[in-house]
């Protein structure tokens, strides 16, 4: 951990930085999951659901930039890179054979699911280290897979 005049207890800073770091490998594994639908969905939705997956993306990557960041603010390194990701996301594997929109979307669905609900006991965890602003950052971050879960999932609705 690098020298800081940070107040929160470098202790509490190195756990809330190992947990930024976690959630920065689901977050960007969760962004090359987005642009994989963006680039090959097909099918009779296509201009909706490719703009559909860049919009996520796009919120996606400003979540990755926060937890980078977040971690640096805190006196520690962000590890975001390829192979790191690959070692530490617990994202489900993306189906490399999806083509169909339904196909993408219930791929995508089943990141955001995950990532979301990572998100939500990253919530807890940076409560339970006192880390307010931690907290809140998750908080963002949670609400706004929110959305994106709702949105994709309204293209599996078959009614």
């Amino acid at each position: 951990m690098r020298q800081t005049k940070h107040d929160l207890p470098e202790a509490s800073r190195a756990k809330i930085v190992e947990l930024l770091n976690a959630r920065l490998s689901d977050a960007i594994d969760l962004q090359t999951q987005c642009k994989q639908a963006h680039w090959n969905v097909r099918g009779p939705s296509f201009i909706a659901l490719h703009k559909l997956f860049d919009e996520v993306n796009g919120d996606v990557e400003e979540y990755v930039d926060s937890l980078a960041e977040r971690a640096v603010q805190l006196g520690g390194v962000a590890e975001g890179t390829a192979r790191t990701v690959a070692k530490r996301s617990t994202l489900g594997e993306y189906p490399s054979k999806a083509s169909s929109g339904r196909e993408h979307a219930d791929a995508l669905s089943s990141a955001l699911a995950a990532f979301g609900k990572s998100a939500r006991e990253s919530i807890d965890k940076s409560t339970e280290l006192r880390d307010a602003d931690t907290t809140d950052l998750f908080t963002e971050i949670s609400r706004g897979v929110d959305k994106w879960l709702w949105m994709v999932e309204a293209h599996l609705d078959s009614t």
